[in-house]
């Protein structure tokens, strides 16, 4: 087992659903404590063995600066510490201007930046008290191209980059890094629900995303801040 993130606690929100369940798996995999955090309830269903020790936060509103707070303070009193967050939560909508509601610009602006920016924030007490700690937030590929459709998504996930690159330049001289990974369509059940049609093998794996994560949330990565990294499969 690779033991490069031994001793490091990494909270990671949206961690119940499919990536953030991956990343949640891969670092722990990797020798980190993993807290998980999510809007949903926590799962019922018995977890891999490898976070048999993780601590689940479930129905959590991470857009909410209590509760993300609170669920940071929890976090606190199990390990005393953090040194990695892994902002994950996020969803997709697709929507047109001309057909839609414009609800659904507060909606994905709510979910994909404001849970980010806000648990960054609750975050940030910890963080700051490492010498070296890591946000990791998740963008996409599509921040940087809309198609007809997806401007609600890929503008949130637009603010998302430069949200990452504020903060690595906010924090730059405290030793904590800020990166971003843009995926491109993630390999997972309802994606292939949705697109039938389309190549799958050709989308990215929400383990090897992970795998990009728990690189920089590693010693290795030290000398990267501020990076949009594109993982686009073949897509």
């Amino acid at each position: 087992m690779n033991s490069e993130l031994s001793g490091k606690v990494i909270a990671v929100t949206g961690g119940f659903g499919i990536l953030g369940m991956a990343t949640a798996l891969t670092v722990a995999n990797y020798g980190a404590k993993v807290v998980l955090i999510d809007s949903a309830p926590s799962p019922t269903d018995k977890l891999p063995a490898s976070l048999n020790d993780a601590l689940l936060l479930g129905g959590v509103d991470l857009a909410s600066e209590d509760a993300a707070k609170q669920a940071i303070a929890e976090t606190a009193a199990k390990y005393g510490e953090l040194t990695g967050l892994v902002n994950v939560a996020g969803t997709f909508r697709w929507a047109t201007l001309q057909e839609d509601e414009l609800d659904t610009w507060d909606f994905l602006f709510r979910v994909n930046l404001k849970t980010a920016a806000t648990a960054s924030k609750a975050a940030l007490p910890l963080l700051t008290a490492q010498k070296s700690a890591r946000i990791i937030n998740i963008g996409a590929g599509a921040g940087n191209k809309a198609a007809a459709g997806m401007g609600p998504y890929a503008a949130s996930k637009a603010a998302v980059a430069r949200l990452t690159e504020a903060l690595a330049e906010e924090f730059k001289e405290s030793g904590l890094t800020v990166n971003a990974v843009l995926p491109s369509v993630i390999d997972t059940p309802r994606n292939r629900t949705d697109m039938p049609g389309a190549d799958a093998s050709r989308w990215v794996k929400p383990e090897a995303i992970a795998d990009v994560i728990a690189f920089l949330l590693s010693p290795r990565a030290d000398a990267i801040n501020g990076a949009l990294i594109p993982v686009f499969g073949r897509v």
